[in-house]
């Protein structure tokens, strides 16, 4: 079954620029280089100031090797930087399972 997830977060208005940069470098990054990467992609949301990331890998295994690679490493802080509080994962079942 798949791993997959929604990160909801909000950031500070004046860190806007460098999180969408960060988040498109993350988002290309991931798609590129992870094999067992079923989607990655970042979203605005309509509230003022929040962003989502939503996420979904073959296993979380492969989430977990995800959390360990270069690029991940290397974006992730200048993400967080520009957070206004913390994230929220909301993790996501088939109706089925």
């Amino acid at each position: 079954m798949a791993f997959t997830f929604i990160a909801r977060m909000k950031i500070h208005p004046e860190k806007r620029d460098t999180f969408v940069e960060a988040c498109q470098e993350l988002e290309k990054a991931t798609l590129e280089n992870e094999e067992g990467c079923l989607y990655y992609k970042f979203y605005k949301l309509r509230e003022e100031n929040s962003y989502a990331v939503i996420e979904s890998f073959e296993n979380e295994e492969l989430d977990e090797a995800h959390q360990q690679t270069q690029h991940f490493k290397d974006i992730v802080p200048k993400l967080l930087e520009c957070l206004d509080g913390t994230y929220v994962r909301e993790f996501l079942d088939p109706l089925d399972s």
